[in-house]
């Protein structure tokens, strides 16, 4: 096999944005992606193998698709200990170490998956559990790990866009002024698994319903995270910042607490004593999404109330385009068998100390002519079927297969346009 180095322009590199809209509807615990419904297969109840049937995950390039369970049955990725100590983000550089030897296969699993999640901060997003006093035997209330830990993960991050605006603040004078720590704060999670690189900002949209029909809309209109308040039955509310969205974490935290809807009262029971009805506030928002509060667990059901959020993410992927040159008098020769001519000797001596393969081989002559018993002159030719692409060290990347092989005589000049994406 020969080899052939990519030049100084055979190589670019570039990056492919896309803006795909993404799109969850919330109703009676369960969620529903870009309004697709459930599908099952012949072999499994859930023909995309996630977990949960209605949890809204989705199945990150769709491997092992109406597979058997069982691990036999699944494609896997794997790791062969060695040297490097290269592992999964699974498994601890601790159990690399002391559970397996040199040559073992450590093993990942599919499909990587990933859905929406809620968490309601109440009745104050900054509480710290209780601790016991060790001399009295009493407790010390908020004196312990924080309560709610997402919160303290979140404040340096909330502070950093509060240029663009103050509601991201933690703490502010702003208006009527607020603090977040002592705040109820619902929050929202998405998984970068649905937005790519981040959120497109003047794209989100956060509507409730009340039985089908839209009670409010928060929009991020001035495209700097702010949820604005943009149309509801109760009028006092539009205009009304109700939270923030964080683009690059995808992360939602929605601290309204006006009445979105007056007239009616809701058991969504988060917050509340079993059972209690509730007034729609934006600070109940997405109820029933992956928090661990469904019909089977309530003493009530809330089917009167959904939930639809709406964005448009923006997806940036590293593409490498190479361009496989073979010009005159380049790859002209083939691997395969039906390249020589049949019945000649394929060694010219061998022993203990030679081996010599016979050079006066000859190629089958494959120019085809026009006429039935006339034999063409021999012209050198050979179909390019594949091209695989070598690191420095001649260690094999990737292997492009041509739909069809291509004909290439020994006088053309052939370019191959390779894309990868990262």
């Amino acid at each position: 096999m020969s080899y052939r180095k990519f030049g100084k322009n055979d190589i670019l590199l570039n990056t492919m944005r896309t803006y795909p809209v993404v799109d969850f509807f919330i109703f009676n615990g369960r969620i529903y992606i870009n309004n697709n419904r459930h599908e099952s297969g012949s072999f499994t109840n859930n023909i995309l193998g996630v977990t949960s049937s209605f949890s809204g995950a989705i199945s990150l390039y769709e491997y092992n698709i109406d597979r058997l369970t069982g691990s036999n049955n699944f494609s896997f990725p794997y790791i062969t200990k060695n040297s490097a100590g290269a592992s999964f983000k699974t498994v601890s550089s601790t159990q690399v170490s002391t559970e397996f030897q040199y040559g073992d296969r450590i093993n990942g699993s599919y499909p990587m998956t990933a859905s929406i999640s809620r968490e309601f901060m109440s009745p104050q997003a900054g509480a710290r559990l209780s601790l016991t006093n060790k001399e009295t035997g009493g407790t010390l209330p908020n004196a312990g790990p924080p309560k709610y830990r997402h919160f303290y993960a979140l404040k340096n991050t909330l502070d950093a866009p509060s240029r663009k605006s103050e509601h991201f603040r933690v703490s502010s004078s702003f208006g009527s002024g607020w603090n977040k720590a002592e705040q109820a704060i619902n929050t929202l999670y998405v998984p970068s698994i649905f937005y790519g690189s981040r959120i497109n900002p003047g794209t989100v949209s956060l509507k409730w319903y009340v039985s089908g029909t839209l009670a409010a809309e928060l929009r991020d209109t001035k495209e700097n995270g702010e949820l604005i308040e943009v149309s509801s039955s109760n009028s006092t509310g539009n205009g009304l910042v109700a939270g923030v969205v964080l683009y690059n974490q995808g992360v939602i935290m929605l601290t309204g607490s006006w009445d979105v809807d007056p007239a009616v009262s809701l058991p969504l029971v988060n917050g509340t004593p079993a059972g209690g009805l509730v007034r729609p506030k934006w600070v109940y928002f997405g109820v029933g999404g992956n928090d661990g509060i469904n019909p089977d667990t309530m003493t009530q059901h809330f089917g009167s109330a959904s939930f639809g959020i709406n964005f448009q993410a923006q997806n940036d992927t590293q593409v490498c385009t190479m361009f496989a040159k073979a010009t005159k008098g380049q790859a002209n020769y083939s691997n395969n068998p039906t390249f020589i001519k049949f019945n000649q000797d394929y060694l010219l001596r061998s022993g203990s100390r030679v081996y010599e393969e016979n050079p006066r081989r000859e190629i089958k002559n494959i120019n085809s002519s026009s006429y039935a018993t006339f034999d063409a002159p021999f012209k050198r030719q050979v179909y390019i079927s594949r091209v695989a692409i070598y690191d420095e060290n001649k260690n094999l990347m990737g292997i492009a297969t041509l739909s069809n092989p291509v004909l290439k005589e020994e006088d053309q000049d052939f370019t191959f346009k390779l894309k990868l994406d990262m």
